[in-house]
């Protein structure tokens, strides 16, 4: 497993090992230990999958304090546009976002700290997204920023987003209660 840096602190993208021979392929997702050297979240209490038409956006998602968590999100079948966005006061990249093509074919994840929004687009197909995330579900913590609210290109003319997506307050008149700590990692 390797992590490759972004604009945002704390946020990776994930590169897996695919052990592929004449039966398939095999990826070994998660491995506490590395997490734990690499200095990650790794306290996972939910798991979730997702199964997207072509042209389906979800996002962007997140849980307030206390119930915020990490993320690390992959794609088992089809292919996505993940987006990330930092939420964090005091961050340099308070407000930026990042990209990465999530697909099996690919073998890679995104990892999403705490206090940064997530969603993604789906590119292909029927797409199956798994998320693992190192906090419970709570209803009343869970919300969002509307997705075409932070200058994000996203591809497509009319994305399919639910209704309660589409309802999600602006970037701008988000008032974030997530404060960035600085944290060294080890990559």
């Amino acid at each position: 497993m390797k992590l490759h840096d972004t604009i945002i602190p704390g946020c990776f993208e994930v590169e897996y090992v695919s052990r592929d021979d004449a039966r398939g392929s095999f990826v070994k997702t998660f491995h506490s230990t590395a997490f734990y050297e690499l200095g990650l979240e790794a306290d996972f209490l939910e798991s979730y999958f997702s199964l997207s038409h072509r042209n389906v956006l979800r996002g962007m998602h997140f849980q307030l304090p206390p119930a915020d968590g990490a993320k690390l999100v992959y794609c088992m079948q089809g292919t996505v546009l993940d987006v990330a966005l930092d939420l964090r006061v005091g961050s340099p990249a308070y407000g930026e976002c990042v990209s990465f093509e999530l697909s099996a074919k690919k073998a890679s994840a995104a990892y999403i700290p705490r206090g940064v929004a997530h969603g993604f687009y789906t590119l292909e197909g029927v797409s199956a997204v798994v998320y693992h995330v190192t906090s419970e579900y709570d209803p009343k913590l869970d919300t969002g920023v509307l997705w075409n609210s932070f200058g994000f290109s996203w591809p497509g003319d009319a994305p399919m987003t639910s209704e309660r997506d589409s309802r999600l307050v602006p970037f701008l008149d988000f008032r974030s209660p997530f404060r960035f700590e600085r944290k060294e990692f080890d990559i």
